[in-house]
């Protein structure tokens, strides 16, 4: 089943998708409260729904599927890793940290756009990126999980793009804390939350979703690969995520950025120069993923707001002078 939120006429809707196109869930809940309610009841919410009338998609502005309530995102794509440390980072490779454990930063759950949404451009930033990428949404509770747990406690899968302001990040990265401004201004997930069921056929005899990604700027193809390599399947990174703390139901978890142009930033480190281009306002960054399906957003000018002041030169006093 396919879950959506959605806007229409200034009324906020939650429902699921058919063929005839969305359909309300008739007691007005929303899809974080249906994914804490638990996958069968999520499912009876949904059956309730589609007996009643559709209306176009087209019709709606589409929301983010589900006000997350965290957002983590991993980096779970070694092809993408090789890349973007000759870009962003110090251009040593792959470190052998990356190999040890799968490692994720919180983001932003206030800066989640929909689908179809224009993204601004983050002030001072001139290099605007993409960032291909799948989020598993937590269905139940937990803590402490092993993956064989972690499984049994996911709801399902939306399309994840980590809009990422490349210059600003690689300052801050050079502090060794972030990212922070280089990632939070803005995060697309959609179109809908696609229940693990629906999946399934297409998982690999080592447990991966075998799924095709492809992401294009303005019709021209950028990147393309698939989900399964991955470093780590999902419910290793549940798993993680849960280990000597909680995950909730409705926390939301991304891949990260896919292999083979999944971002620009890869591809800047790999050619030694940025081409293709970063991102400017009319620019539409189009994302696919198999069996879940397609966000298309607009890249349009930000908010011109004052250089942020430098640190003041301060003495090293222990004391108050009088």
């Amino acid at each position: 089943m396919r879950f959506a939120t959605w806007e229409a006429g200034g009324h906020v809707q939650a429902g699921v998708l058919s063929a005839a196109g969305l359909h309300a869930i008739p007691d007005g809940r929303s899809v974080l409260e249906l994914v804490r309610a638990g996958l069968p009841a999520a499912l009876e919410a949904g059956n309730a729904a589609l007996e009643g009338p559709a209306v176009p998609v087209e019709s709606v502005r589409l929301l983010p599927p589900l006000d997350a309530p965290t957002v983590r995102d991993f980096v779970a794509f070694e092809e993408h890793v090789e890349g973007v440390v000759k870009s962003v980072g110090d251009g040593a490779g792959v470190v052998p940290e990356w190999y040890e454990a799968p490692t994720f930063y919180f983001t932003n759950p206030y800066a989640l756009v929909g689908a179809h949404d224009d993204v601004a451009v983050p002030p001072g930033s001139q290099m605007l990126d993409f960032e291909l990428e799948v989020a598993v949404v937590v269905g139940r509770d937990g803590a402490s999980l092993t993956p064989e747990q972690a499984r049994e406690h996911v709801f399902g899968y939306t399309v994840f793009n980590d809009w990422s302001a490349r210059d600003l990040q690689r300052r801050e990265m050079k502090v060794n804390l972030g990212p922070a401004k280089g990632k939070d201004s803005a995060t697309t997930l959609g179109p809908w939350l696609v229940t693990a069921d629906e999946l399934e056929p297409y998982r690999d005899d080592d447990g991966f979703l075998a799924l095709d990604l492809r992401v294009a700027v303005n019709g021209r193809e950028i990147g393309q690969d698939l989900l399964s390599n991955m470093g780590w399947p999902f419910e290793d990174l549940i798993s993680y995520a849960s280990r000597g703390t909680w995950v909730r139901a409705g926390d939301v978890l991304g891949s990260g950025t896919c292999g083979n142009g999944g971002c620009l930033a890869e591809l800047w480190g790999r050619h030694r120069a940025a081409a293709p281009p970063p991102l400017q306002p009319g620019d539409v960054v189009e994302m696919t993923v198999e069996g879940i399906g397609t966000i298309r957003n607009r890249v349009v000018p930000g908010l011109d707001l004052p250089p942020v002041a430098p640190a003041r030169p301060r003495p090293r006093a222990r004391t108050r002078t009088p």
